[in-house]
C-alpha cells in the first residue's frame, strides 16, 4: 500500500466534470486507489463517480492518496499528475 498528499491544483477543484476525469483515470489501474479529504473524515473509491462527487474538494485542498495493489506506484503517480494539473484527463 501507498499513500500521498496531493493539493489539488484543478482550477475549478473536483467538481462534476474533473471528478469524473478522475475516475476515468482511477479506472485505468488495477489496484484499488482512495481519496480521503485531508481531515479524515471522508474516504472514497476513486473509482466511484457518486463518492468522488460527494468529497467537494475545491482548488488548493489537500487530500490523501492511497493505493493498493500490484500497479500502485504507477497508479499513484497517474492521479497526482492529474490532480496537480500537469496532464489533463
Amino acid at each position: 500500500m501507498t499513500k500521498e498528499t496531493i493539493t489539488i491544483n484543478l482550477e475549478n477543484g473536483l467538481e462534476a466534470t474533473p471528478a469524473a476525469m478522475l475516475v476515468q483515470v482511477a479506472s485505468r489501474y488495477d489496484s484499488r486507489i482512495y481519496i480521503q479529504s485531508s481531515d479524515g473524515a471522508v474516504r472514497v473509491n476513486a473509482k466511484s463517480i457518486m463518492g468522488m462527487m460527494s468529497l467537494g474538494l475545491s482548488a488548493g485542498e489537500n487530500v490523501v492518496v492511497e493505493a493498493d495493489g500490484t500497479d500502485e506506484q504507477e497508479a499513484l503517480h497517474g492521479i497526482e499528475d492529474y490532480l496537480s494539473g500537469k496532464v489533463a484527463g
